[in-house]
């Protein structure tokens, strides 16, 4: 009997042995599957965008050609292949091309990286920058989340011109540690801190902030006309909740408040929804009867179409989002980034674009 027992637990482990082999065996050759899926995808995206440009090259060198171009390819591909080559996958596959001509570079990638990761770095404006990103997520083995909030954060500007780059180094590491583990995730200019000169030579996060609002608020006390400074990190208590706002001046030339609310990272609705209730609380709490409506800048590293397309911002006359770069960007970059942000302002405020278009007609009826 006892025999027989030592019998069935050596079966039962042999059991599980091969149970945990063969599972491992199915897993490795899941994983060896996916990266290669991924990879054929990336380099096809490259190749597509390849063929785009050839084919615009090749003829008219109209920007109307180029549109032209990808819509055919996109109608045609749509119907064979579903909506991943829509007209505006197909733009990006174009950008991607266009942003990284060197497939040799691409290639070395394509291992560690997905068509997520290469994608978020075509918001990139720096080349020197971009290619730093993708060496490092490539290296590194960023998960796309931590490549997205290195992007967002400046983690790139803030480790070239910081004298600590070990702290900064440490400090990313922290805060991005939760993301190891997801292997499988798939006003109307920008705002310049290096013009406001920062006074502290260390760049983590929370000094960045603190030097942005710092700075901030000295700009437009020296330069902005007629903004009063009234409080930094205002606390707001209601029956609820407590709140505080980053900044807060009051604009005697516009009659009423001006909030400032910064966010280390790309804008988001909640952002948006959260100074839009920062406007009402203050107007409710803290205008007086004579005062015009409060205004709130929502300030963050990276705008966004899509929110001030499809949130509140649009058609608000009291919220408006704005961008600050650490770095004094090359003459081409600062140009690029303050049409960009252009766009945005009209797009939150079309009837000012309405009007932009009608002065220009005028304008050009004039000269004829």
């Amino acid at each position: 009997m006892k025999g027989e027992n030592m019998n069935n637990k050596s079966l039962i482990q042999n059991e599980t042995v091969f149970l945990d082999e063969v599972t491992e065996l199915v897993q490795k050759a899941r994983d060896t599957a996916n990266s290669a899926v991924s990879s054929i995808i990336v380099v096809t995206y490259w190749n597509i965008g390849k063929k785009i440009v050839e084919q615009e090259q090749s003829g008219n060198d109209r920007a109307e050609y180029g549109k032209q171009v990808i819509e055919v390819l996109a109608n045609n591909l749509t119907r064979k292949f579903g909506t991943s080559y829509n007209k505006r996958n197909l733009q990006y596959f174009r950008k991607f091309y266009l942003s990284f001509k060197n497939f040799e570079i691409v290639n070395t990638c394509v291992h560690n990286l997905n068509w997520s990761h290469f994608r978020r770095l075509l918001s990139v404006a720096s080349e020197a920058a971009r290619l730093w990103y993708l060496k490092e997520a490539n290296n590194q083995m960023w998960s796309v989340r931590t490549l997205d909030r290195n992007i967002s954060t400046q983690y790139y500007e803030r480790l070239l011109i910081s004298p600590k780059k070990e702290k900064v180094i440490e400090e990313m590491k922290s805060k991005t540690s939760e993301y190891k583990d997801s292997q499988f995730e798939l006003i109307k200019s920008p705002v310049i801190a290096e013009f406001l000169g920062f006074k502290t030579n260390d760049y983590t996060e929370t000094e960045l902030e603190s030097a942005i609002l710092t700075h901030i608020r000295d700009f437009l006390m020296e330069m902005g006309k007629g903004f009063a400074f009234v409080a930094r990190q205002q606390h707001i208590v209601t029956e609820t909740d407590d709140y505080f706002i980053d900044l807060v001046f009051y604009n005697i030339e516009l009659k009423c408040y001006v909030l400032i609310d910064l966010k280390i990272g790309k804008i988001t609705h909640q952002d948006v929804g959260q100074m839009d209730m920062y406007i009402r609380m203050y107007d409710d709490l803290k205008k007086k009867s004579d005062d015009n409506p409060t205004i709130g800048i929502v300030l963050c590293s990276k705008t966004d179409e899509d929110i001030a397309r499809y949130s509140v911002l649009h058609d608000s006359k009291q919220i408006f989002m704005a961008k600050y770069m650490p770095y004094m960007p090359t003459k081409e970059e600062l140009k690029l980034e303050i049409e960009k942000e252009k766009a945005n302002f009209y797009l939150q405020h079309p009837e000012l674009a309405d009007e932009k278009a009608e002065t220009e007609n005028g304008d050009l009826k004039g000269e004829r």
